[in-house]
């Protein structure tokens, strides 16, 4: 009995001294949906004119009220065309891709403010994260109404077998807005950049190769993929087709809905 007591007492102190950090430590899951955009050589003027949908799944482990560590999968779809551009070269160039992005990715947040669940207080709180992550591309472009995988056509001059890996590690970085509906549900924001070490994601990186070349080891639709500028042609060997220097990028912006597993809990009693 005085044991009993004594653990009751121990539960007591925990629920009035650590309300704060046991109501945050735990779990959450959920879901999210928004869009995703593209920045690179066939966007180089920072358009958003090509938003597609975008969204994914998450789970966070809330440490408190101040870090949380957050993964799930992402997938969304990213696009560009010359033809949106007001640049003279680029309308000429006349390239275009799409591509499916798949993305898994781990952040660590924190909180801006003291956030706990279900707190009159400390509900809501805007927040910063980074983290790693991989993610899956696969550039594509339609000619003559026929959609092309642009790796397999070596639209570069790429030999075979030397064509750009089309999964990549990366980064994620940017912020976040959490606020409490209940105890358990709560709502959640986010505007994330992926900071990526590839030029490839739009298959456009470098200088334009031997149109004859390209031909001659992947075909005409290769060729014709390679320099879409039509009449004359400015696909010429070693002119400029994209910037080389500058690594792709692109983002998700998205809200969700999340569920709270995390309770307070007493001490177990001993045997």
């Amino acid at each position: 009995m005085r044991k009993l007591k004594t653990w009751a007492l121990l539960c007591v102190l925990v629920v009035y001294s650590q309300t704060a950090f046991s109501q945050m430590r735990g779990w959450e899951v959920g879901g999210w949906i928004g869009a995703a955009n593209y920045f690179g050589d066939l966007n180089t003027s920072w358009r958003v004119n090509r938003l597609h949908l975008s969204g994914g799944a998450m789970a966070r482990f809330n440490f408190n009220d101040r870090l949380a560590l957050r993964f799930g999968p992402s997938i969304g779809k990213i696009s560009a065309y010359d033809s949106d551009s007001k640049n003279v070269y680029e309308l000429k160039r006349n390239l275009s891709f799409k591509s499916l992005i798949v993305d898994v990715s781990s952040q660590f947040e924190f909180n801006f403010l003291p956030y706990v669940h279900g707190d009159r207080d400390y509900y809501l709180s805007p927040y910063l994260f980074a983290g790693p992550n991989f993610f899956y591309f696969n550039p594509q472009a339609e000619l003559d109404g026929k959609t092309y995988n642009l790796r397999d056509m070596g639209t570069e001059g790429q030999f075979r077998g030397e064509e750009y890996n089309t999964t990549q590690f990366g980064l994620i970085y940017g912020i976040g807005f959490k606020f409490d509906l209940s105890y358990r549900w709560s709502i959640d924001m986010q505007l994330s950049a992926r900071k990526i070490f590839t030029d490839y994601i739009d298959d456009v990186s470098g200088v334009y190769a031997d149109i004859r070349d390209i031909s001659a080891q992947r075909g005409e639709i290769a060729a014709a993929l390679a320099d879409r500028s039509g009449e004359p042609p400015i696909g010429l060997q070693g002119r400029q087709r994209g910037n080389g220097k500058k690594n792709d990028a692109y983002v998700f912006v998205g809200i969700g809905v999340n569920y709270y597993f995390g309770q307070i809990r007493c001490p177990g009693m001993l045997k």
